[in-house]
């Protein structure tokens, strides 16, 4: 099963990701708008912010200057060669695709990066690299594509060096200890999101939190970016359908028409309280 799955969740990409480059740019995550959700921002800004207030709240900064970086899920490198830049540090990114790693491996030239940044298709659950390899490691909206959530997060502490710091940013489902077990209804969105976007599943920010102790990371932190992301999705949709969008859907192939079709899922989601957009952060 998980085979097929890394298989689907590869050609996904493979089939999607010129079309997001062309029409929504480098960056395959959500942006941030702000603590309550309310800035008015360009897009791809609002992308970078993300990140830069991912740092922020990991305490992670220029002094800290980290020069082994890991990007699990790295898409074309938005991240990768953004983290590259900023830090001078060497970066590698691995993803399923062979399209994705292929075109970040030209991004990096584009930018004069490629001594800098490598990529390489790769399982995160069994990545090629030794034991205590990279000083950041960082996951920006993969954990959702992974099949086995506790060996994900075993494997980036056994790649990370002791004293360094584990960013993950994840799709989770809302707490059921807090409002009661999922509904029917519930259930059911979230199947159609998984089918559409080649998900296994997703789980509750705290079932994250307990993985992660056991994995051994200390000085945890969790927290809950939900209101701050959520008006990602309607932009997203407001440029999903013009000429060009349109024309590039067509192109793609059935399976990137049917998610454009279907990121009112993920609006929705958003909306009703079931889709919540969990930070994890820690040290080995």
């Amino acid at each position: 099963m998980s085979e097929l799955l890394y298989q689907q969740i590869g050609e996904f990409y493979d089939a999607s990701s010129g079309l997001w480059e062309k029409i929504w740019g480098e960056h395959m995550h959500h942006g941030y708008y702000g603590k309550n959700g309310r800035y008015k921002i360009e897009r791809r800004q609002a992308q970078i912010e993300l990140i830069e207030e991912l740092l922020f709240w990991a305490g992670v900064n220029n002094q800290d200057n980290p020069q082994q970086l890991l990007d699990v899920g790295c898409g074309i490198g938005g991240s990768s060669l953004y983290l590259a830049n900023k830090f001078s540090a060497e970066v590698t990114g691995i993803t399923l695709s062979a399209v994705q790693a292929s075109r970040a491996k030209e991004r990096a030239i584009d930018f004069g990066l490629e001594d800098k940044a490598q990529f390489q298709v790769a399982n995160a659950l069994s990545m090629p690299f030794a034991d205590n390899s990279f000083d950041l490691v960082w996951s920006l909206e993969s954990g959702e594509h992974m099949p086995d959530k506790a060996k994900f997060l075993a494997e980036c502490y056994r790649v990370l060096k002791p004293g360094g710091k584990f960013i993950f940013a994840t799709w989770c489902h809302r707490e059921t200890s807090v409002m009661g077990e999922l509904t029917t209804a519930e259930i059911r969105h979230l199947k159609e999101i998984y089918r559409v976007y080649c998900l296994p599943y997703v789980i509750a920010l705290s079932e994250y939190k307990a993985i992660a102790e056991q994995c051994g990371f200390s000085n945890l932190k969790t927290d809950d970016w939900s209101t701050s992301v959520a008006p990602f999705w309607d932009t997203v949709i407001e440029s999903a359908f013009n000429l060009d969008a349109l024309t590039g859907l067509v192109t793609s192939g059935w399976k990137t028409v049917e998610s454009a079709l279907s990121l009112q899922l993920m609006s929705k989601g958003f909306e009703t309280g079931l889709i919540r957009y969990g930070l994890v952060q820690g040290t080995k």
